[in-house]
């Protein structure tokens, strides 16, 4: 407005307004899809139920011009499992960037949003250009580590060229650090973190060829170098064209719970789940023979047809609360039973 108007200090709020509105255009930044969730508990507990939990839910949110942006939820699990979502705020905010460092691998970003901004307001849109055409399937995990409260998030950056791995930190989810990962394992996507240090070193799950699932190791968290070691490979009829990872594993006392994705005729995307060892993660126990969710009927229509599909589940006392996307569209909610579940894989 100084450019085009020098008395604009002249103009009334409500001019200025009518001024400014000349000059912007709405977008729905959610309005064609709302989907592949991750889950995690809330770092602040306070007003939980008793014997249950608040959670937070990131959303990969699809507007105008195909461009995925993060977006999130909040919401709370009675001690029954019962769960219920929060509502959301009317209008949505973006972050101040109060750093960014330029580097060899690309931009690391540092992003805070003000306090008094409800969370369901928080929308995270690409800012740097190896994202700049959607921040894709973010993999949110609460990370272990002594005293030290932190999440982090595997995510797709998409440019619109190329893809490969990047990383979100934060602790509070107000303010966050977007970085880009290093090293020949990370010019790939669907990347998910374990929750704690195994033996000392970070531990990855990650899908190098495509095809298979991998286990990659790592003394640095931004540095993933090498193949990896192989860990699964498509088995059964509904994963016969790829599998790849569902979310960070969970641990057990059983093991890690790691849920699956697998792609079978027609481009149908079933979750199933394998059981590793907690102290040698490459040695599978069990797996899934016949998937924990398919689509069904009344859930096969929609943006990419026929998927189920979920970036991430949550352990609740003996369930497990899996957030899941219907046909790249909207997502929903199920729960299963850790010993049903467990009992239903292939030793």
């Amino acid at each position: 407005m100084e450019d085009a108007f020098a008395t604009h200090g002249l103009f009334s709020k409500a001019q200025r307004q009518l001024v400014g509105a000349y000059f912007l255009s709405e977008y729905s930044f959610e309005a064609s899809a709302l989907f592949n969730p991750s889950i995690v508990p809330h770092p602040d507990q306070s007003g939980a139920p008793t014997g249950g939990l608040r959670f937070i839910l990131s959303l990969r949110a699809i507007g105008e011009g195909h461009v995925s942006s993060l977006t999130f939820r909040t919401g709370m699990i009675a001690a029954d499992g019962s769960l219920v979502v929060d509502p959301t705020a009317r209008l949505a905010s973006v972050p101040r960037i109060t750093s960014r460092v330029s580097g060899p691998e690309g931009d690391r970003v540092d992003l805070m949003f003000r306090p008094e901004e409800d969370l369901s307001e928080r929308v995270i849109f690409p800012v740097t250009e190896s994202q700049s055409n959607g921040i894709e399937d973010v993999r949110f995990v609460k990370f272990n580590e002594g005293d030290r409260q932190t999440y982090y998030a595997t995510y797709t950056a998409y440019s619109g060229r190329a893809i490969r791995s990047e990383l979100i930190e934060t602790s509070d989810f107000r303010s966050f650090r977007l970085m880009p990962l290093r090293g020949s394992a990370a010019h790939n996507k669907g990347m998910a973190l374990f929750p704690r240090k195994i033996d000392g070193r970070y531990a990855m799950i990650a899908r190098q060829d495509n095809e298979n699932l991998y286990l990659l190791y790592s003394d640095d968290l931004y540095t993933w170098e090498g193949g990896g070691v192989p860990l699964l490979k498509p088995q059964f009829p509904w994963e016969f064209v790829q599998i790849g990872n569902c979310g960070s594993p969970i641990e057990l006392d059983e093991g890690w719970l790691l849920l699956t994705h697998g792609v079978g005729p027609v481009r149908k995307y079933s979750i199933g789940a394998a059981l590793l060892d907690k102290r040698d993660p490459s040695k599978v126990l069990a797996r899934s023979a016949e998937p924990l969710l398919r689509p069904e009927p009344s859930e096969r229509e929609g943006y990419v047809p026929n998927v189920v599909y979920t970036c991430g589940a949550m352990r609740h006392k003996d369930r497990i609360i899996l957030p899941y996307a219907v046909s790249d569209t909207f997502s929903s909610f199920a729960t299963i039973g850790i010993s049903a579940l467990i009992a239903s894989m292939q030793r």
